[in-house]
């Protein structure tokens, strides 16, 4: 089975200030782009997981990255090391989705003692480490990536999307 994937950020922006006889304009444009090919190197990967995932008001899961998760064909995964990760929190969430913390945490992509991220309503959290390394899992100590609805009352709904290398 072979692997590609292509991550894309994009952003446009204009500011502008009308003055007395023109108006100043401050365009931006701001994109970044990795490939990634079938392997486990530099800018290589061949491992994705994907869902759509809804918590219950004040739930937290733990994803496990070495051996819970199936792909889309029904294989088991178990990664060695993240590439990418993508968490993007639905709009219609009233509570924000928590990225990180639990136990066995997957946090060496942050610093501190109990990290964690905070992904509002309609926010997106997107890490990309298209080095050789990427960011290592540690089956048994380093390997859930816990997701929290921060508050009780409703739930949340977020898509995820990992991209890793099995070894």
């Amino acid at each position: 089975m072979a692997f590609s994937a292509r991550a894309l950020l994009q952003l446009t922006a204009d500011l502008t200030s009308p003055l007395d006889l023109v108006t100043g304009s401050a365009p931006l444009s701001f994109a970044r782009q990795v490939n990634f090919s079938d392997g486990a190197g530099l800018n290589a990967a061949n491992r994705i997981w994907s869902d759509e995932r809804t918590l219950a008001a004040s739930a937290t899961e733990n994803l496990d990255f070495a051996g819970s998760l199936t792909d889309a064909f029904g294989a088991t995964i178990t990664l060695a090391r993240v590439k990418a990760l993508i968490v993007a929190a639905s709009s219609a969430n009233s509570n924000n989705v928590v990225v990180g913390g639990g136990s066995n945490p997957f946090t060496n992509w942050v610093s501190g003692t109990t990290p964690a991220v905070i992904v509002r309503p309609g926010g997106l959290l997107a890490l990309v480490a298209p080095d050789a390394t990427g960011y290592a899992v540690t089956a048994g100590t380093g390997d859930q990536l816990q997701m929290a609805n921060s508050g009780a009352g409703s739930s949340v709904t977020y898509q995820i999307v990992v991209i890793g290398a099995a070894s």
